[in-house]
């Protein structure tokens, strides 16, 4: 205890000291090497190619935390299968509201790449993005009944009109054979099924936007620089205390106009160092997460999907299990998962004294009330912690009945940081998401959250953007650009059946990936049907 009672002084000591005179002066700070980061990044250097730009990443190359391949699912997130984006409200009907959002941001996310395609700052689609088709699979009477309203509610929105629904287990079989052999006969099934779904390696894209990036004048990329303080000066600019840890952690003070903490779970340490108001009240919970995984090829040449289930009643979002057909470096392998796991890490390569670290007076309170009313997250987290390697084997065999253990290994992801903020009526509240915190002059601003994370990347830095800049996203200049990087830009493709199909060939067309023309709502006979 006393030793860390002490560390946590020498923390709060070095976080005091005065920072060294700055050694030169920069437009833009991106702290973080991951996609937030590059995203952001690129945005700027294409709005402002004059503007100087300084990254900071702490390891040794980019996007090896929350980006890196094996640290997330992979999952183009499009809400075509993840069932938590479509609750059930009390009157029995399915609310979209949350779904559509979704698969707007990711066509955004979508168009964002197509375009550095265009400018070769992404090159060969394949290698970052492919179409592996999203499904939603359910058993039992209420499940089932559930999935159809859902699928009903969906075609309502040309975003999702077209998706597949059925109840024949002989059809569910062509589509994904390892789901249905070996099942229990007359077992009550439904699956829906959307070809045009996506697997992502956000890894690979945040390396390419960086090299890219590197390579401009204006742009400086620091690999293994820690940042150990931010303080505001008086003209509200930056000065941002840098270790290079390559160098014996020699220390340099970087003055900067606008600083993004783009930093994954470190972000909100790095927010409450910068010392503004609009920090006040924010905590972190981490959760890992880890999945079951196998390359046999046999099992690979099987299942061609992403197969996302429904969680269990009381369960957090985040536990909805999924069997994934992932693409990760050209090779082919499947996912199963994820299964929690604690650490007071907030990185997977943080401190164990992370959460202690981020305890303040302000946030406290709130932290403690988010636990006491969320005390079923406890329990399945518990639960989590506690399932032997067989307990986990007996989850897959709900997806796959006839998996055999010798084939799968356990390998642990990424950590992930969920938001608790205060609240009014109950003191504190644990939300799921990402929320874009920003000082009220936009000098600074951080993203704090987790998903959908990486797939909406495009549109939370476009949030940025708006937040932080406002004049210059009013500048015809600005606007002429950013339509140019997002076609659909400042319209909405739900509803709109014409821009859905005109945008979805555009960005396939240059990402590589299967375009299907969505169909006018009265030639969907599945819609006839619901009505």
């Amino acid at each position: 205890m006393k030793k860390l009672l002490l560390t946590l002084l020498c923390l709060s000591v070095i976080g005091c000291a005065k920072h060294p005179e700055p050694e030169k002066s920069v437009d833009v700070l991106l702290i973080g090497g991951g996609i937030m980061s590059a995203s952001l990044g690129t945005y700027l250097n294409e709005l402002e190619p004059g503007w100087s730009i300084d990254i900071y990443e702490r390891l040794d190359r980019v996007a090896d935390e929350s980006s890196n391949a094996w640290n997330n699912a992979g999952t183009g997130h499009s809400a075509f299968c993840e069932l938590n984006y479509t609750p059930e409200l009390a009157d029995g009907s399915i609310d979209i509201s949350k779904a559509v959002a979704i698969n707007e941001s990711f066509e955004i996310s979508k168009q964002f790449w197509a375009y550095q395609i265009e400018r070769k700052v992404l090159n060969n689609p394949p290698s970052f993005i492919n179409n592996v088709p999203h499904m939603s699979f359910v058993w039992g009477d209420d499940n089932v009944e559930f999935l159809k309203k859902r699928h009903a509610a969906l075609q309502a929105s040309s975003l999702f009109r077209g998706m597949e629904y059925s109840e024949d287990p002989q059809q569910i079989k062509q589509w994904v054979p390892l789901v249905m052999e070996g099942r229990e006969p007359g077992q009550k099934l439904a699956a829906t099924r959307v070809s045009i779904g996506t697997d992502v390696n956000f890894g690979e894209i945040t390396r390419q936007l960086f090299d890219s990036l590197s390579q401009q004048d204006n742009v400086s990329l620091n690999l293994q620089h820690e940042v150990r303080g931010i303080e505001r000066n008086a003209d509200n600019t930056w000065n941002v205390l840098v270790a290079d840890l390559a160098n014996g952690g020699a220390e340099k003070t970087i003055n900067a106009k606008f600083v993004f903490i783009g930093a994954g779970g470190a972000a909100l340490k790095l927010l409450q160092m910068s010392g503004i108001s609009e920090a006040e009240g924010y905590a972190g919970f981490p959760v890992g997460g880890s999945f079951l995984a196998t390359s046999n090829p046999e099992i690979v040449a099987q299942h061609q999907a992403k197969v996302y289930g429904k969680a269990s009643v009381g369960s957090p979002p985040m536990s909805v299990p999924h069997l994934d057909t992932r693409v990760i470096e050209g090779q082919k392998v499947l996912l199963f998962g994820p299964f929690a796991t604690f650490s007071t890490k907030f990185l997977k390569n943080g401190s164990l004294l992370d959460t202690f670290s981020a305890l303040t007076t302000d946030n406290i309170l709130p932290m403690t009330h988010a636990g006491i009313d969320n005390f079923s997250l406890s329990t399945y987290l518990m639960g989590q912690l506690m399932l032997s390697q067989e307990d986990r084997m007996d989850s897959l065999r709900e997806y796959f009945p006839n998996a055999k253990s010798e084939d799968w290994e356990l390998i642990q992801a990424g950590q992930r940081v969920q938001i608790i903020k205060k609240d009014a009526e109950h003191g504190g509240i644990l939300q799921f998401g990402t929320e874009v915190v920003s000082a009220a002059d936009g000098s600074i601003a951080a993203l704090l959250g987790a998903s959908p994370g990486a797939s909406t990347a495009a549109p939370i830095m476009l949030s940025v953007l708006e937040k932080i800049f406002k004049d210059e996203m009013q500048s015809p200049e600005w606007q002429t650009k950013l339509k140019e990087i997002i076609p659909s830009y400042g319209q909405k493709l739900n509803d709109d059946l014409a821009l859905t199909n005109q945008t979805r060939a555009w960005s396939s067309e240059r990402l590589q990936l299967e375009f299907v023309e969505v169909p006018p709502l009265a030639l969907t006979p599945e819609v006839s049907q619901a009505q």
